[in-house]
């Protein structure tokens, strides 16, 4: 082999090694930004939300837009489609079992999903990247959540909503999707019991 062929080798080895640490270092990046205690941003897009205090984001009743598709087996193995509770304020939880902020804010949604049933209120989670179900069915038996959860581990349930309404780097995530089956309010970050009383009660009393 000449040696100019050796230099050549040599140099993609090097080009090689320089992808993959490149590539780890995106990955990384990702891990750490994809579980966050606050964020403000869910993409570009004409959302039509409205920045209010305390990280929640609300819409007006006449500019709300329809929520997607949202169907799939559930962490416990049965079938959901949440447009089946349309008629109801549904209350729609992004998290994961690897997340501490969606950890620290479980106990919450279970406390205010069982005060508010009587209300015609409907909590709802969406489960994404745990890759074995098993993770997902232990952080719901840990924290005391009743309420289904759909299992999305690759995401493609969140990738159906418009652009601008989630973003899928920030977990957790909430959206309120009024009776009517549209969204009425969001929020890019973990919810104590108060804040995330104050996000639902203003929908659950629109008439």
């Amino acid at each position: 082999m000449s040696a100019a062929c050796r230099a050549e080798q040599r140099s993609n080895r090097t080009r090689s090694r320089a992808a993959l640490l490149t590539t780890g270092a995106a990955v990384a990046a990702l891990v750490l930004s994809a579980c966050g205690s606050g964020g403000t941003s869910g993409g570009s897009g004409d959302s039509n939300f409205v920045a209010g205090k305390d990280g929640i984001s609300t819409v007006a009743k006449g500019s709300r837009v329809q929520a997607p598709d949202l169907s799939g087996p559930t962490v416990d193995g049965k079938q959901l489609d949440v447009k089946d509770y349309k008629g109801k304020v549904v209350v729609l939880n992004v998290w994961g079992s690897w997340c501490p902020p969606c950890r620290a804010e479980a106990p919450n949604f279970a406390k205010v999903a069982k005060d508010t049933e009587a209300k015609g209120v409907q909590f709802v989670g969406i489960n994404t990247r745990d890759a074995n179900v098993s993770l997902a069915q232990a952080f719901e038996k840990q924290h005391g959540v009743t309420f289904p959860s759909l299992y999305d581990p690759t995401g493609k349930l969140l990738l159906r909503f418009k652009k601008g309404t989630l973003n899928l780097q920030t977990i957790p995530s909430t959206i309120v999707i009024d009776r009517d089956g549209k969204i009425a309010a969001r929020t890019l970050q973990a919810l104590s019991e108060e804040k995330l009383r104050e996000m639902l009660d203003p929908v659950v009393a629109e008439k």
